[in-house]
């Protein structure tokens, strides 16, 4: 693999790069102990969260299980990230967009294509996820470690103690439930997300804009609390909102407000 360019991470292995740290962020683990429960050592995972080098694909599954994320839009970024570093490139595209495709690009030309490969990898994935999901669990290169598990940190706060809190900095993130998702019309994905654990919930959102913002609040009057996406690597990152308090029974809904214009969009769920 080669080492980053004088000028700086290629943006897909940037993007990359980026999604794996929140991923680790959602871990709570350190590099040596993250070295302990895959199969890569603690240089290893120094080089691929800063994007120094290209990861191999099993590091991105491995991690994700670790987050307990779903490993298709992580593996989409990859295979463009790899596409990259090889020289490959992305295959032309001879079809013509679909509507609201288009809209989805950003501003520097080819994103509307990026985004229309990771959806495309992501619904692929989706239907393979149980299978690869059961295939993971109970694999753990620690052999002082019966199971994975033990690899989870306790969440850091409990009901209103959340409220207003990263659900990734208190550790809710690392086994959430997803309400509801919806994708937006000019093809940002959204989602509602809930952590038993905590009490608490959140939203998030992805292939967004920047500039676009993201809104949760309890649909009882709670505090609203908010994300915006404030750069261009955070626009092909996941972005969060910080928590609400959300007990079995309670609504919570985010409402997503386009800088593009278009009129905000809304959706919730129940606990």
């Amino acid at each position: 693999m080669t080492s980053t360019p004088p000028g700086g991470l290629p943006p897909e292995r940037a993007r990359l790069a980026s999604a794996l740290r929140e991923l680790r962020t959602g871990t709570g683990l350190s590099l040596a102990a993250l070295a302990a429960k895959t199969t890569f050592s603690k240089s290893s995972w120094e080089r691929y969260l800063n994007g120094k080098t290209l990861p191999p694909g099993q590091a991105v599954r491995e991690l994700c299980r670790l987050a307990g994320e779903p490993e298709g839009r992580c593996l989409a970024l990859w295979e463009l990230a790899e596409s990259e570093w090889s020289g490959r490139g992305a295959p032309a595209r001879t079809d013509p967009p679909e509507a609201g495709e288009a809209e989805a690009g950003r501003a520097g030309g080819g994103q509307g294509a990026v985004l229309a490969v990771i959806a495309s990898v992501c619904a692929l994935a989706a239907g393979g996820l149980s299978v690869v999901l059961v295939l993971l669990v109970g694999q753990s290169t620690d052999s002082g470690s019966d199971a994975p598990s033990s690899a989870v940190p306790s969440p850091r706060c409990r009901g209103a103690g959340c409220e207003g809190r990263s659900p990734m900095q208190m550790k809710c993130g690392t086994d959430p439930r997803t309400l509801a998702s919806h994708r937006t019309a000019g093809g940002a994905h959204l989602e509602l997300r809930y952590s038993g654990k905590c009490g608490a919930g959140w939203a998030r959102m992805w292939g967004t804009r920047i500039g676009d913002r993201l809104e949760l609040n309890a649909a009882d009057g709670g505090p609203a609390h908010s994300a915006k996406v404030g750069d261009g690597v955070a626009a092909q990152s996941y972005v969060y909102t910080p928590m609400t308090e959300a007990s079995p029974g309670t609504t919570i809904r985010a409402c997503f407000r386009p800088v593009a214009g278009g009129g905000r969009e809304c959706f919730d769920a129940r606990v």
